[in-house]
């Protein structure tokens, strides 16, 4: 199964959450009440945002955090890549660390590379905007200058 982690998903709740009180500091209690999620799991997640730059943290009496960028300029890759690390299908893609015990008899090897791309390319035109914007959800496949190309896609599926 293709999923992300639970951190990500609630990290998308947060910075909703953040988007909505834009300009309002918000400490780790008022996100973890508004997002009904436990403050540990909250600061945890916060503290790995900040690290990527993706917010901002104020301490202090009346600290708390901020987003540093407006939400149509924060993509869904960075906040992948700060939670639960790069994206990669599978162990063996580009860029990823780790040896692969059967990498010398493997048939396939090298070969996630392309679809690993794809996919990283389009998350990384998914804005934390479309994620909580209340409009109809964006074509993110889309049309015409498509996001991924439908024969980017028929490559590794049998249609």
């Amino acid at each position: 199964m293709f999923k992300l982690n639970k951190i990500t998903d609630y990290g998308v709740v947060i910075l909703g959450h953040m988007a909505v009180n834009c300009n309002i500091m918000l400490n780790t209690h008022d996100l973890s009440l508004a997002s009904s999620l436990p403050m540990p799991t909250v600061a945890k997640i916060l503290k790995l945002l900040a690290r990527a730059k993706i917010i901002t943290s104020h301490r202090g009496a009346n600290g708390g955090y901020l987003l540093i960028r407006d939400v149509d300029k924060i993509n869904l890759a960075e906040i992948i890549y700060a939670l639960d690390g790069p994206v990669a299908l599978t162990a063996c893609v580009d860029g990823v660390n780790g040896d692969c015990n059967v990498g010398s008899s493997c048939l396939v090897r090298g070969r996630w590379d392309k679809l690993n791309n794809t996919i990283k390319a389009a998350i990384e035109k998914v804005s934390l905007g479309d994620l909580i914007n209340h409009d109809p959800v964006p074509d993110f496949i889309g049309s015409g200058d498509a996001m991924i190309k439908q024969t980017d896609i028929d490559d590794y599926i049998d249609v």
